[in-house]
């Protein structure tokens, strides 16, 4: 761009006759915001696949940076989260909900996936079967914290999201995570000045008015956790209903 040209566009954005870059909405977190490449494959969907129907696109758009089998730990050790930090700008959006994956091993020859459990700064120092490298991990929360803590650093905007609820049901209730991966995410987003979304309990609750016939026949195909598109709707939609009751969050103006 010359310098004429940009101190014209500068001046047709101060008049008002060019609107303003739009924000993005980055979606950080497992297979249950983006299921394989994010386009059905196998019929299973993610939440954030449909999130940007439900927001106006012609103000901000939404990019699903999220991915299968991660949790909130071997998305930052596998790169992906600097991949998303290098390219915010200020104003832009970091919704971001790990948990489904974090209960597993901290060290093994298949995933080493693993986090410490809770929302503390213990450590544990591993030599890691699966990477040969050294580690040194760290909580679930302490991770949490990170993302939001980085998101800000670049003048952008973190969300939180607990879990979505899995398929499992008790005495006609679905089962929550409310004392575990709810409780630490919603504490490290409180810790570090996020908006929080407990997600888990949103998605429990729409899954209980459903019934667990309609659920597990409609929803659901194979397992437990990943939902058809029409469960992926149904969480998208209840993502962007929470947005729109966050208090001073820009965003929430541009929900439909």
């Amino acid at each position: 761009m010359t310098l004429l040209s940009k101190i014209l566009t500068i001046a047709l954005l101060f008049v008002g006759l060019v609107p303003p870059e739009k924000p993005t909405v980055y979606l950080v977190g497992d297979s249950t915001v983006r299921c394989g490449s994010g386009k059905g494959g196998g019929g299973l969907w993610g939440w954030g696949s449909f999130l940007s129907d439900e927001l106006d696109t012609t103000k901000v758009s939404v990019v699903n940076k999220a991915m299968g089998g991660r949790s909130s730990r071997t998305y930052i050790q596998e790169g992906r989260w600097n991949d998303v930090h290098d390219q915010l700008q200020e104003g832009d959006y970091v919704i971001i909900q790990f948990g489904h994956n974090d209960s597993g091993p901290v060290n093994d020859d298949f995933r080493a996936r693993g986090t410490i459990k809770g929302n503390g700064e213990e450590t544990e120092e591993i030599d890691n079967i699966l990477t040969k490298r050294r580690e040194i991990v760290k909580s679930y929360g302490w991770y949490i914290r990170k993302y939001v803590a980085d998101t800000k650093a670049k003048g952008a905007i973190p969300i939180v999201c607990s879990l979505v609820a899995r398929n499992i049901w008790e005495d006609g209730k679905i089962t929550r995570n409310t004392n575990d991966y709810t409780q630490w995410a919603k504490e490290a987003a409180e810790m570090e000045g996020a908006y929080f979304i407990d997600l888990n309990d949103l998605v429990a609750t729409k899954y209980e008015e459903l019934g667990q016939d309609y659920v597990t026949k409609k929803l659901f195909i194979e397992d437990h956790t990943h939902t058809n598109k029409a469960g992926a709707k149904i969480n998208a939609e209840l993502v962007s209903e929470a947005i729109k009751k966050l208090e001073d969050c820009g965003l929430s103006a541009l929900v439909k």
